[in-house]
């Protein structure tokens, strides 16, 4: 009883941060698209501004969803920033500044397909699915 208390406030808790960073986001995406109309410029940095706002986005919706955070998104959303960071700030950068920035994108590069590659291979059955098929 009171486990189930304590659960459903968590999943309450959840809800209600999800929500206010669906929001969050939403907001600071629609500042970016204002911005972009403002300047009448749009450059790569903004545009890769909107693609993290679109995973984190899309990230939001998928755990709504399922209830699990699949973890590549956050190596896309990780991904897409440090090439933004390389954009925006490769002229004050070192060259082992700048190739550590590549080495991490090639890192997460290839941990997501690593990650792919053993979902396919060895897939798992998920919590959920094992406790609907539970015949107690």
């Amino acid at each position: 009883m009171r486990d189930d208390i304590v659960l459903k406030a968590l999943f309450f808790i959840e809800q209600v941060a999800l929500f206010f960073i669906l929001l969050a986001t939403l907001y600071a995406f629609g500042e970016e698209i204002m911005l972009i109309i403002k300047n009448r410029h749009v450059s790569l940095s903004d545009l890769l501004l909107l693609f993290i706002y679109m995973e984190v986005i899309a990230m939001i919706g998928i755990y709504y969803e399922d209830h699990a955070l699949p973890i590549r998104y956050p190596i896309y959303i990780a991904i897409i920033a440090l090439a933004r960071f390389l954009i925006l700030d490769s002229k004050d950068l070192s060259w082992y500044a700048m190739m550590g920035v590549g080495a991490t994108i090639l890192i997460l590069t290839i941990a997501i397909f690593v990650h792919r590659y053993g979902s396919i291979k060895l897939p798992y059955k998920s919590r959920r699915s094992s406790i609907k098929s539970d015949p107690d």
